[in-house]
């Protein structure tokens, strides 16, 4: 059954790479969409089957705005994909390095390869709002002396050649993307998770933070991330985003019940099945 899949950017973006390796051999449809807030008001509506969302990098961190979008729509985090991000330098065919004096990218690509460009202070780094959108400009207007910074893929689909690949300066770059569904979709059986997203806010105890922290090492959980943000309105409280991973279904279900009583406005954004093969996977590239 055809799967509608919300993507930010153009198409050949990081974001599509991320899907169609989630995804796999299932029939997709890739719409590319400009903001993750229009993606989530999609998924909300039911008007998609899935959005793809980025949530953290290495090199650039969290995006911490998306943490309040997916807490305050009626979504959940059904899954999500690792990816090595490769930054590729490509233009026109038929052209070098040489003979190009611009090159056109999103700021995050230019920041990731602006080491690599410092050798050749005759191009002119431009910041534009993606990454692939770069490269489709180039070949719809057939811009001579251009160069973008985008995926292999986006080089594939708007046929333009590689000048220079892997021009990243940090060689493990990876960034971690969601999958979201609406929170009436089929979730996944119990069997099915290893890993959860979850959101609270903690009352003004002394120790109420590592309380929690406590109780969920009690039961076996590994923390792959916590991370706050304040509390808009309310002077120095903070909603904590943690994420964990553990082996039984069962005692995770208990610890939940276990920190319901210290925690305030307990949201679980997602239980979902751990990407460690795709983090596996990139590990080796």
């Amino acid at each position: 059954m055809l799967k509608k899949v919300a993507i930010q950017g153009g198409a050949g973006a990081f974001h599509e790479i991320a899907a169609r390796s989630y995804f796999g051999n299932q029939v997709i449809e890739i719409l590319s969409i400009g903001t993750f807030d229009e993606i989530v008001q999609l998924v909300s509506d039911k008007k998609i089957d899935y959005g793809i969302m980025a949530i953290e990098n290495t090199v650039a961190g969290s995006l911490i705005p998306n943490y309040a979008l997916i807490r305050e729509a009626p979504v959940k985090i059904m899954g999500e994909q690792y990816l090595r991000v490769k930054q590729n330098l490509m233009a026109l065919p038929g052209q070098t390095i040489a003979d190009i004096t611009e090159v056109h990218s999103h700021y995050m690509a230019i920041a990731q390869t602006r080491k690599f460009f410092n050798q050749y202070p005759h191009i002119q780094l431009v910041e534009s709002p993606d990454t692939a959108l770069s490269a489709r400009k180039i070949q719809d207007k057939k811009l001579v002396g251009k160069g973008a910074i985008a995926s292999d893929l986006a080089a594939k689909m708007y046929g333009l050649e590689i000048l220079a690949a892997g021009i990243e300066t940090n060689k493990k770059n990876y960034t971690r993307f969601l999958i979201l569904a609406h929170q009436d979709a089929e979730s996944n059986p119990g069997s099915a998770c290893s890993k959860a997203s979850l959101c609270f806010s903690l009352p003004h105890h002394k120790g109420s933070l590592s309380q929690v922290l406590s109780v969920l090492a009690f039961y076996d959980h590994n923390l792959t991330k916590i991370q706050s943000m304040p509390i808009v309105g309310q002077e120095f409280r903070y909603f904590f985003y943690v994420d964990l991973t553990f082996d039984s279904y069962e005692r995770y279900q208990q610890s939940i019940t276990a920190i319901t009583p210290l925690v305030v406005d307990l949201q679980i954004l997602g239980e979902y099945k751990y990407g460690i093969e795709s983090l596996e996977n990139i590990h080796h590239q």
